[in-house]
């Protein structure tokens, strides 16, 4: 009996391959966005004003004291109790968001204080002041800084998505399973599974690398 049985990629290909896509896009709306959130959350961390950074201070601490399994299901599950229904796609995209968002704050938050004081001092003598400083001086020199973490981020959430199929997204682990179940060439199935999402992550952590390379000084 052959441990790979390439019937089953000829037969399936399609529903890895959408799987694959899924997780893809999956990756790709939550990387967005959580990049994105994670800005405002890290400057609400490092407000002066109380009232602005405890409620970011408890979001980001309740977030990574919490497994991101039980966030997926409380947005899909429980929420529906309160009246809250979002579909599964729409849970798996919000839960990664909150989690991600709450990771990726402390890299900016570390990035922005990593930026030289001087740089501040100097925008000001040019006649800067307030937000044009952030966005156009401190901004961009500490998404440079952290740029490899961040990247490094993205490769955890390609992986992550596979905690997508708790909510019934079927992303490539959801759809490696429903094949199993219907085949029970676990090896292949599984097998398969692992050569995609290495596909896509090998390279992915390559360019990492390159980035943290460029980054560094000669």
């Amino acid at each position: 009996m052959n441990l790979l049985d390439l019937g089953v990629v000829h037969d399936y290909g399609f529903v890895f391959l959408r799987g694959l896509g899924i997780t893809t896009l999956l990756t790709g709306i939550v990387i967005v966005l959580a990049g994105t959130l994670a800005i405002p959350i890290a400057l609400a961390r490092l407000a002066g004003a109380r009232a602005i950074r405890w409620p970011a201070d408890f979001l980001v601490e309740f977030i990574r004291a919490t497994p991101l399994i039980l966030q997926l299901i409380y947005i899909y599950y429980v929420l529906p109790s309160a009246g809250v229904r979002l579909n599964p796609f729409t849970a798996a995209v919000l839960g990664l968001t909150l989690n991600y968002s709450a990771y990726m704050s402390e890299v900016y938050r570390s990035g922005i204080q990593a930026v030289p004081r001087g740089q501040r001092e100097a925008a000001l003598s040019l006649g800067l002041r307030g937000y044009p400083i952030f966005m156009k001086i401190i901004l961009p020199q500490a998404v440079r800084i952290v740029l490899p973490a961040l990247g490094n981020y993205l490769i955890a959430l390609f992986k992550d998505t596979a905690l997508a199929s708790v909510v019934t997204v079927q992303e490539l682990m959801f759809s490696g399973q429903i094949i199993a179940a219907r085949n029970y060439q676990y090896f292949t199935v599984y097998t398969v599974t692992a050569i995609l999402y290495f596909a896509v992550g090998y390279p992915s952590a390559l360019m990492v690398r390159g980035l943290d390379r460029q980054r560094r000084p000669a």
